[in-house]
């Protein structure tokens, strides 16, 4: 009777087999990989699956290798995320951010800094957006709010687009930045600010809506809020 080969030993042939399907030149091949990796999840596949994160070039497969790193234990996979968002490569930054925010575990959030939040890719700034305001600390948010507000008025749709959501998703506590923000001498940076407080009272709104409104407001020159 032949012995079944798995991919999650560690030592196996189908896990070695897994590891070099994540290099294949054929996408749908890594995808598949990166399914088995995470499906039987050893430590010794940590160091590749963030390695293969930082240069993998097809969206889904990149999405399935952060699925498989969530699938280990966050012991093994929070200090290899720690160091990949320093690295110099840009996606390598984007991808362990973005891994980070699914894991979900505040320990991560130091990692956030100032810089990261501004970091001079789009790619990037949006993945430590969304990771900010999934590992923020209770009480931090102000804080976190009034940082992110300085990114307002960057970008295109898709950038402008996901600072606002991760600012709606603050609450309360991006009001005060959101009306510093409002008053801005810059129109790009006033516009997105008055669109991004009509999501928060209304999130139904949908963002071009509230960019084509608070256009008109600002071009106007009225505050964009109701009774003002």
């Amino acid at each position: 009777m032949a012995t079944r080969q798995g991919a999650g030993t560690g030592t196996g042939t189908g896990a070695e087999d897994a590891l070099r399907g994540l290099e294949d030149e054929r996408s749908s091949v890594r995808l598949r990989a990166a399914l088995v990796v995470g499906s039987a999840p050893e430590a010794g596949f940590v160091g590749k699956l963030v390695e293969r994160c930082a240069v993998e070039s097809d969206f889904f497969v990149r999405d399935m290798l952060t699925w498989a790193l969530t699938r280990h234990p966050v012991s093994l996979t929070l200090p290899e995320l720690l160091r990949e968002v320093g690295s110099e490569r840009a996606q390598a930054r984007s991808q362990a951010l973005h891994t980070l925010s699914k894991i979900g575990d505040r320990r991560g959030w130091p990692a956030i800094t100032r810089a990261l939040l501004a970091d001079a890719d789009d790619e990037v700034a949006r993945s430590a957006w969304r990771a900010a305001v999934v590992l923020v600390p209770e009480g931090e948010e102000s804080e976190l709010a009034s940082v992110l507000a300085t990114q307002l008025g960057r970008g295109e749709r898709e950038t402008q687009l996901s600072l606002s959501r991760a600012l709606v998703a603050l609450g309360e506590a991006v009001e005060p930045a959101l009306r510093a923000a409002a008053a801005a001498p810059d129109p790009r940076v006033r516009t997105h600010a008055l669109a991004t407080e009509r999501l928060l009272r209304d999130p139904d709104a949908g963002f071009e809506f509230a960019i084509e409104e608070a256009k008109r407001a600002v071009a106007l020159g009225g505050s964009g809020r109701a009774g003002q």
